[in-house]
């Protein structure tokens, strides 16, 4: 197995683990890293992408690279900027989930029908 191809496979289970996190968990928190997993499998492609360019013969190119780090740097950004205003939500409201996000048990508790 060529280590493009394995590269391009741990991406591909990067993204399904994304996916699946935004799909299955209702914590917002935790959509938080699930979108951070499927933002660091995309980096992978596109880092996969640029290394075979370069692979074929063709002189490197620095503009992907370059690219890549300016992204990273946005996605980790945007990161601390969700994580910061879930805290300002946790402040306000004392509860990180949105009313419609509770279980109907837990709505059953809370008093609200």
């Amino acid at each position: 197995m060529s280590p493009t191809t394995l590269f391009g496979l741990c991406a591909a289970v990067l993204v399904g683990l994304g996916v699946y996190g935004l799909i299955v968990n209702p914590q917002p928190l935790r959509k938080i890293l699930a979108f951070n997993l499927i933002g660091n499998g995309i980096f992978v492609v596109c880092a996969v992408i640029a290394r075979r360019g370069a692979a074929a013969g063709m002189n490197g190119d620095p503009v992907p690279q370059a690219l890549l780090i300016t992204a990273i740097v946005v996605a980790f950004a945007a990161s601390a900027l969700a994580v910061a205003l879930l805290l300002r939500l946790f402040e306000e409201a004392g509860s990180v989930t949105l009313s419609g996000d509770l279980p109907p048990q837990a709505k059953a508790a809370d008093g609200e029908v």
